[in-house]
Parts: structure tokens; C-alpha cells; sequence
């Protein structure tokens, strides 16, 4: 801004008057004085001059206020130790490692703000300034410098980054966090796959066994019937009596094995999804699960249920929450080694509360939050679905509590 400036050096107490510039008459003098203390006044930047031993030469009001003193206070004294003396840390700042000193002393005229000036009272503040020569007559004179308080700058600057640091910390906590579900999801959807595959493996075998070999029981009675019936004309009567009693009897074992294949169909196709799911809705459907489980796992059953002002669900719904039950009761029976399950089931028109707890072994929370307990989140994913949460609690020695609550609204 001032680089080689051609400003008059003022003496704080010269013996002479100083020398008009060369390029100006010295009739003009005044005028230009006068001009440049208007100047210097008016702009709301510190601006000070200083001699070759580091005094001020000059110094706006500006300047002085920003410095805490009067300009008349500050006039002769050494700048540098006036108001650039330390670092931040309160370090000493050695004179001649000053830029400002440097404009002068080595020709080099700096913009720094990276540094503090310092005020009257101690107090410090940021500060941008830049120090360029004063040349007179072609040798350097000394230099002047200019200053702004950059204080408030350097807090916004400071907010900024911590503003920054905490949306990069919290970036990076939602990317660790999308990642680690990123994963689950694919292990569960590995895991589902699996599932799916196990359970047609599963439904093949119960229907290759169970229907398959009652088929050819039936087929071989079948063809027996068919090769005693051509043979009945060649009978004696007598004979022929006895063959039809072996017939009859043949009939009756066949209608026992279709009984027998129609019920093994019905079993398959209740595992699979149960009838009383579609015909008698959800909470008849959760009734018949709980005391079914408890009867093969041979449990006692503290059971409670209230869903008088229960609202009717959309099938999607009925059979997730249906869905999460079975997993529930299916938890107990493979884990807890259980004597007792407590079920309740509580419904209004805007709530469902479902929750199971058994007095089994329990387990460490941390068992459920495994990365291989594929039932659990599965049931989680279901809740989420449903706009619900489920919570689970677990002691070693005192049993498990599986908590599934889901707002209606959320539907």
C-alpha cells in the first residue's frame, strides 16, 4: 500500500524544520500536510510511521486507540517493544527477527497475519498488517506500517473449523455407522438366503418321507386290489370270501395311510404359513402359536392378552408381527433351557405390545448384539419396518425379556 511512499521523516523534537519533499514546492507544504493528516484520520486502519531506529514518527488516532494510548503517548517510543514484543505464547520476539524492522533494515517490505500487537493494558489481539519503506531522496528513511484489529476474524475462523472439525466427526460416525448397517445387511441378506434355501431343503425332505413313502404304500396296495380282483372269477367261493375280507381289510389301512398323508400335508402347510393366520386374523393366530409352543416345548404358561380395542391390521403387517412372535418363541425354545414363559399381548387402536419372557439361563447383552445373530436382527428389521423397536434383556441366570412395541400411526 505505502511501498517506496515518499513521506517526510518527522523528528519528535527536531532542532530544524524538515525539508519540504523534492517533488513538491515548498509553497505547497501546508496544503499537503494538511492533506495527509485528513488522510490518515479518516481511515479506520492503524497507520504509524517509524524512523531507522524503530520510534513512531507519526501515528493516526486510529491506531493509538486501537493500542490503547493517546497518539501524543505513543510518538518516540520504540514500536516494537511498545506493541509487538512477545509472541502468543508470551515468548520475547526478538527485535531483529521483526518483519516491520525488516522493511526498513533489509528493503523488504511484508504483509503478515499470523501475529499479535499488544496494548497498553497487556491484553493482546490478532492483527493484520504490512510494513513497506520510506524512501526520501532515494535512501530509506524508515517505514510505515498499517494495522486492523482482525480479532473478530480469527474467533469466526476459529468456529468455523470447529464447526468443520464436528461435521467431519460427525460424517464420519454416520459413514462407520451406514457402513457397519451396510454390512449387517448384507449378512443378513446372506443369511435370508441361506434360510430360504435350508427351509425348501427342508420341505422336500418332510415332503420325500412323509408323503413319498405313504404314496407308494398306497401305489403297492393299489396294484395288490388290481392283481387280486383279475384273480377273483378262478376262486372258489369260499376262496372268494376270504379274498374280499383281505380286500376290505387292504381298504381300511389304505384310508388310514391317506389319513395319515392329508394330515402330514396339513402339518407341512401350517409350518409354512398357518391357516388360522388367514381365517381368524392375528391376535387368534398368536393364541394358537403360544400354546402350541408351550405344549411341544413343555412349558408352563402365565399368558395374558387384551386386544378388545385392538385396530384391524393390513396383512403385511399381521404376518410380520406374526413372524416376530414365532422368532421369539423359537429363541426360547433353542436357547433359554426355560421351565416357564410369561407372554403378554396388549393391543388398542394405536398401540401393540407384545412381549415374552422366560426364566431360562439368560445371556450376556452382548449375545444379541452379535454379528451372527441372524434372528434377532431379523426381528429388528422387522419392527423397524413396522416403525416400531424391539427391545431385549438378558442376565446370566435369570432369563430373557423380548419386548416388541409398535405405534399403530406408524402404519
Amino acid at each position: 500500500m505505502f511501498e517506496d511512499i515518499a513521506i517526510p521523516v518527522m523528528p519528535v523534537t527536531p532542532t530544524t524544520p524538515a525539508a519540504p519533499p523534492s517533488h513538491l514546492p515548498g509553497a505547497n507544504q501546508p496544503v499537503w500536510r494538511d492533506k495527509l493528516s485528513q488522510l490518515l484520520e479518516s481511515t479506520g486502519e492503524g497507520i504509524f510511521g517509524i524512523d531507522m531506529d524503530g520510534c513512531c514518527t507519526f501515528i493516526n488516532r486510529a491506531g493509538a486507540e486501537q493500542l490503547g494510548y493517546a497518539p501524543a503517548d505513543v510518538l518516540g517510543h520504540n514500536m516494537h517493544e511498545l506493541a509487538h514484543h512477545s509472541h502468543a505464547g508470551g515468548a520475547h520476539y526478538p527485535e531483529h527477527l521483526c518483519p516491520i524492522f525488516n522493511a526498513f533494515r533489509k528493503a523488504l517490505p511484508c504483509r503478515i497475519d499470523t501475529e499479535l500487537f499488544w496494548r497498553k493494558d497487556g491484553s493482546a489481539f490478532a492483527v493484520e498488517y504490512s510494513s513497506h519503506p520510506i524512501v526520501e531522496g532515494g535512501v530509506v528513511q524508515g517505514a510505515v506500517v498499517t494495522f486492523v484489529d482482525i480479532s473478530a476474524r480469527r474467533q469466526a475462523e476459529d468456529a468455523l473449523r470447529q464447526a468443520h472439525a464436528v461435521l467431519e466427526q460427525r460424517v464420519s460416525e454416520r459413514t462407520q455407522a451406514l457402513s457397519e448397517a451396510l454390512q449387517h445387511l448384507r449378512e443378513l441378506t446372506a443369511y435370508t438366503h441361506t434360510v430360504r434355501e435350508e427351509e425348501r431343503t427342508r420341505i422336500a425332505r418332510e415332503v420325500h418321507d412323509e408323503l413319498g413313502s405313504l404314496l407308494v404304500a398306497l401305489k403297492m396296495d393299489v396294484g395288490w386290489l388290481d392283481k387280486r380282483l383279475g384273480e377273483q372269477e378262478q376262486r372258489e367261493p369260499a376262496a372268494a370270501q376270504a379274498m374280499r375280507d383281505t380286500m376290505r381289510s387292504k381298504c381300511q389301512n389304505m384310508g388310514r395311510l391317506i389319513e395319515s398323508a392329508v394330515d402330514n400335508v396339513g402339518r407341512i402347510i401350517t409350518d409354512l404359513r398357518p391357516s388360522i393366520l388367514d381365517h381368524q386374523g392375528l391376535w387368534a393366530a398368536l393364541d394358537w402359536q403360544a400354546h402350541e409352543f408351550v405344549q411341544s416345548a413343555e412349558l408352563a404358561l402365565d399368558w395374558q392378552m387384551d386386544v378388545a380395542d385392538a385396530a384391524p391390521l393390513p396383512e403385511p403387517s399381521a404376518i410380520a408381527i406374526f413372524r416376530i412372535f414365532q422368532e421369539m418363541l423359537s429363541n426360547v425354545g433353542r436357547h433359554a433351557a426355560a421351565s416357564r414363559v410369561a407372554i403378554t399381548i396388549c393391543a388398542t387402536a394405536t398401540h401393540i405390545s407384545i412381549a415374552v419372557q422366560d426364566n431360562g439361563r439368560g445371556a450376556d447383552a452382548t449375545a444379541f448384539e452379535a454379528a451372527n445373530a441372524y434372528g434377532v436382527m431379523g426381528m429388528r428389521e422387522r419392527a423397524r419396518h413396522l416403525g416400531g423397536s424391539l427391545d431385549i434383556s438378558s442376565q446370566i441366570g435369570l432369563g430373557s425379556r423380548f419386548h416388541l412395541s409398535i405405534q399403530l400411526s406408524n402404519q
